[in-house]
């Protein structure tokens, strides 16, 4: 792995509480991958054993069901640790796949570190986070209109609508593509 690749997982864990000397010890357990659009880092039923910290590029964490639909759990974005908690937290095996949207740069972290002893205030870090993101995302799924939501997205994660379709962000909000379209006529005629 290149030092500027070491030098951002670095910064990312030290932002998390992990000594630099820590993160050193491991260095060779990370992975910098460049990889190409839909291609697949973990596939539905196998058992999880890395993170990928994204340098360039998009995943995403989707469900394929016996007859083909696809359900998309979450995109992830530059500067982000992908992974799937519950199965980490659980050790079994994956219910989605994660795979990548586009050309992507990832750094696979292998997510056994985090159940050492010297890696705990990461795991504390992480889990609080999740715990917050996913009540955000009650929030914005249960109590928030298709239009707020939207809305929500323009101000709040301008990379979403900038990187995802239209399809995709429907899906995410709730609603149907022409759905979407309604509200996004709607705003840009007032």
């Amino acid at each position: 792995m290149d030092s500027e690749s070491f030098k951002t997982i670095q910064a990312f864990f030290r932002k998390l509480n992990i000594e630099s000397d820590i993160i050193n010890s491991v260095k060779q357990q990370f992975k910098y991958i460049k990889l190409k659009p839909q291609q697949v880092l973990l596939r539905q039923e196998e058992q999880q054993k890395y993170g990928y910290y994204i340098l360039s590029g998009l995943l995403r964490a989707c469900h394929y069901s016996d007859n083909g639909r696809e359900r998309c759990k979450e995109y992830y974005f530059v500067g982000e640790l992908c992974f799937l908690y519950s199965t980490w937290i659980t050790n079994t095996p994956a219910k989605y796949q994660i795979d990548t949207l586009n050309n992507a740069e990832v750094i696979r972290v292998p997510l056994h570190l985090l159940n050492l002893k010297e890696w705990q205030p990461a795991k504390l870090a992480l889990l609080q986070q999740q715990l917050l993101y996913k009540e955000d995302k009650e929030i914005f799924l249960l109590l928030k209109s298709p239009e707020e939501r939207y809305l929500h997205l323009l101000e709040y994660s301008p990379q979403w609508i900038s990187n995802l379709n239209n399809m995709q962000l429907a899906t995410y909000i709730g609603i149907s593509p022409i759905s979407l379209s309604r509200i996004k006529n709607r705003l840009n005629q007032s």
